[in-house]
């Protein structure tokens, strides 16, 4: 997700730009919504960002045709998809639309509400009509809905119901609404646009610090677990309402699986460059998992500074064994196994100059289902690889994410299903280490009690759905 609030600036095109940078996070759609302080007008198509837009589209957003009334865009908010909750289809497709006595809105979203059907049923009782299958409009109608004279008492009421992950960006006609929910499963980042000769300094919020360099501001901070920030001509005004807490004074539990792969490396999430965190995290998995071997490669992108550390680490020499094509997106958030199969297959190109008669250790960030790694080492075998080492830099992934990563049901996951040597036999690699979850811990570093490491260890935040099948979450 983008926001921007910059009258003055091409909010739209710097949303665009935002959202480029965001393109990792999300692949099957994309849309812009901007206003220009009484109207909404929205862009939203299914595909990657460069082809839902053009230069004519973000012309027409940042200065719509006609002349007369209309002014320039002052506010805009993006959006990347990544569906967890309902299909691949246009009317899916964020930003989404609600109404209200306050006004209109536009709503993008990342999480995924855990209760949205319970949400939905009550809305529906009380005549609001849904257009879409996504958990997204539910959280827009549930805010347009609520009771409150501010948009900022809306939302704070939309959190004493919605459970789940919600961090989202709200577009009004004068003013950008965002906030995190009271978990903060997902970051978001706050940062400052600089003047320019006739334009203010602005403001942008974005999933990722990284996006906030593309756009050319700085970053200020992180935006807090359960604040909402109302951006508008009167600055940004913080507020945080009263939800609950833990014996530390805070429900925070920020995704742990961010640090690991959802993030770009260049992104600084909780005070921490993750290229670093990743660094650490190579090292440590050295620590406990050392190898006989010749040399260690990465699988490209994600692993590539764990690759390092864990090179550093053990004193092996690092080398490229895999060369990614650029054009194919990230195998794990595509929607379908069989497009995740073939992915890998046009993904990657090993290098037999570099492989032959050598005992490799792969680093890769972790191993879901397993579908993916097991053609990867086949690869490698066919390279030329003697000996295949395959070290993971997270734990094993267990338990299913309900908050927004689409990890599939429990039985899907083949660390839940099979013991440790039944994955190194299935893979087809001559050993296997996962790095543990205190090593996770350690490396990324902060307040251990404010990650969420469910996916890991199970131990959910908050209620979850159970799953409907024999290797169903028990509770407890």
């Amino acid at each position: 997700m983008v926001g921007t609030y910059a009258p003055g600036h091409p909010v739209a095109r710097m949303t665009y730009v935002g959202l480029h940078a965001l393109q990792h996070r999300g692949q099957e759609s994309a849309g812009i919504a901007v206003s220009d302080g009484n109207r909404l007008t929205l862009h939203k198509r299914l595909g990657l960002v460069s082809q839902v837009f053009d230069e004519e589209t973000l012309a027409g957003l940042d200065r719509p045709p006609g002349g007369g009334e209309q002014r320039s865009a002052q506010i805009a908010i993006g959006h990347t998809r990544y569906s967890t909750t309902g299909s691949n289809s246009l009317p899916n497709v964020q930003p989404v639309f609600a109404r209200s006595e306050l006004g209109e809105l536009m709503l993008g979203h990342n999480g995924n509400l855990t209760n949205a059907t319970w949400l939905r049923d009550g809305l529906a009782e009380q005549g609001v009509e849904f257009v879409t299958a996504s958990d997204t409009e539910v959280l827009a109608k549930l805010i347009a809905h609520a009771p409150g004279r501010s948009w900022a008492q809306r939302v704070e009421q939309a959190f004493h119901r919605a459970a789940g992950a919600y961090t989202f960006t709200m577009l009004t006609e004068r003013a950008l609404v965002v906030a995190r929910d009271p978990i903060g499963f997902r970051p978001l980042a706050l940062g400052r646009i600089p003047a320019t000769d006739g334009a203010p300094a602005g403001w942008a919020v974005a999933s990722e610090s990284a996006a906030l360099d593309a756009m050319g501001a700085a970053f200020v901070r992180d935006v807090e677990a359960g604040e909402i920030l109302s951006i508008d001509e009167e600055g940004v005004r913080s507020h945080r309402p009263t939800i609950g807490g833990d014996a530390s004074g805070t429900r925070e539990r920020l995704c742990l699986f961010e640090f690991v792969y959802l993030a770009r490396p260049d992104s600084v999430i909780d005070g921490r460059l993750l290229y670093e965190a990743r660094l650490r995290m190579g090292r440590q998995l050295a620590i406990e998992h050392p190898a006989d071997a010749d040399l260690v490669i990465p699988v490209p992108d994600s692993a590539i500074p764990a690759a390092i550390g864990y090179a550093e680490q053990s004193g092996l020499p690092f080398r490229e064994g895999l060369i990614k094509n650029r054009y194919v997106g990230r195998t794990f958030i595509q929607p379908a196994q069989t497009s995740r199969e073939e992915s890998v297959r046009l993904k990657f190109n090993p290098l037999p100059e570099v492989l032959s008669g050598k005992r490799v250790v792969v680093v890769d960030d972790s191993i879901v289902r397993g579908t993916t790694t097991a053609p990867i080492v086949a690869m490698l075998r066919r390279a030329g690889a003697s000996e295949i080492h395959v070290r993971i830099h997270s734990p094993q992934m267990r338990y299913p994410c309900y908050m927004g990563v689409d990890t599939g049901r429990r039985a899907e996951l083949i660390a839940a299903t099979h013991q440790l040597e039944e994955i190194r036999a299935l893979i087809g690699a001559d050993s296997l280490g996962y790095l543990s979850l205190d090593g996770l811990l350690s490396a990324v570093g902060g307040d251990e009690r404010r990650r969420c490491t469910a996916c890991f260890d199970g131990r959910y935040p908050i209620d979850v759905p159970l799953d409907v099948d024999k290797f169903a979450l028990e509770r407890g």
